[in-house]
């Protein structure tokens, strides 16, 4: 059965891209037919660029950013900027598509869950539209309980039930980082909360077993 899986986070910049790519890589290294797109991009296509280099330059880049704008501003401002409107039925109709080549989508966001996308839609609508997974990715530092609560509780209700959180870690943890993991678990369930270790080269050349067993875990289905 096909999986679609949208790579959120609790803001900008905070590790979707990194996760995104890595899941692609270890999918791909399982022999899973698997896509990785970035529907919208704003301020450069970097992370489109980077989920290309995970699928190993095979999918061009329009297949996997279909949408992306030169201002760096949430995607419905930067499009109102180029003049352009991305409707929700032309974002979910691009998804259905890709969903139809691939065994595993993963799609990732831009910016946060509610981050505007379009004229009323959010990544949120989009996850409803397609009944996906979701996987919320937020650093793992002072903050991280209440940004990953208000996430979760943002999702649609198929997905908030079963979503699994990414704590990123960082280059100088701080002394909640190891609280953090215990009392999300208490919250959402140890199977739900997942530890990413923190990685000195954001692309590295092999995935190492111990993170490979992560990233695993965060793909098994709840």
């Amino acid at each position: 059965m096909n999986r679609t899986i949208f790579v959120t986070g609790t803001d900008t910049g905070v590790g979707k891209t990194v996760l995104t790519a890595l899941l692609t890589r270890r999918l791909r290294a399982h022999g899973r037919p698997t896509l990785a797109v970035k529907p919208f991009c704003s301020g450069g296509r970097e992370d489109a660029e980077a989920l290309s280099a995970a699928q190993d330059g095979e999918v061009p880049l329009a297949a996997i950013n279909p949408w992306s704008f030169r201002a760096p501003l949430t995607p419905l401002l930067a499009a109102r900027r180029a003049g352009q409107s991305i409707s929700q039925t032309e974002a979910l109709d691009f998804l259905r598509q890709a969903r139809r080549q691939c065994e595993v989508l993963l799609v990732e966001g831009a910016g946060g869950l509610l981050s505007p996308l379009g004229e009323g839609y959010s990544l949120r609508e989009l996850i409803r539209g397609l009944r996906g997974e979701a996987i919320v990715v937020c650093p793992n530092r002072l903050g991280a309980i209440n940004q990953v609560r208000l996430v979760v509780a943002s999702l649609p209700p198929g997905a908030q039930k079963n979503a699994r959180i990414a704590l990123m870690a960082t280059a100088q943890p701080d002394h909640s980082a190891a609280s953090n993991l215990r009392l999300l678990a208490e919250f959402f369930g140890p199977e739900r909360v997942h530890s990413v270790p923190w990685l000195r080269d954001v692309a590295p050349p092999t995935i190492t077993p111990h993170l490979g067993h992560r990233l695993d875990s965060l793909l098994r289905p709840q």
